[in-house]
């Protein structure tokens, strides 16, 4: 079933004419800590990225970002970005999830913030 769904849809990850391409023009690259592989082609005028589960563009670090844009031309395992003290670690996108970010006096709050800054308008 799911040499099936690989057929027919690209969400489900990568398609078999995706691997196929991969398998006749990529050059692997390296890899990154999520599990995605990084591939180019031999003249080095495409690059692009295998995703080790879900296909979220999220779920791509800065490093691999920049390389996989022609920001610049070294990847991360050859030539590793400095990286500052004060910069913190990449997180994937969590909208829609329940680790998403929720303001103060949210619904999704667990316990909804007191709102005594707020007065109802009531017409003359």
């Amino acid at each position: 079933m799911r040499f099936i769904l690989s057929l027919l849809t690209w969400w489900r990850g990568q398609t078999v004419g995706f691997q196929l391409f991969t398998w006749r023009n990529g050059v692997k690259v390296g890899e990154d800590e999520l599990g995605n592989v990084y591939y180019r082609t031999r003249d080095d005028k495409r690059r692009w990225v295998m995703y080790a589960g879900e296909p979220e563009a999220s779920r791509v670090s800065p490093d691999w970002h920049g390389w996989l844009h022609h920001t610049w031309d070294e990847p991360p395992t050859d030539k590793p970005l400095e990286h500052k003290p004060w910069e913190k670690e990449h997180q994937e996108n969590l909208t829609g999830t329940a680790l998403a970010y929720a303001p103060a006096g949210s619904l999704r709050q667990a316990k909804p913030a007191d709102r005594r800054d707020y007065e109802a308008w009531s017409p003359e």
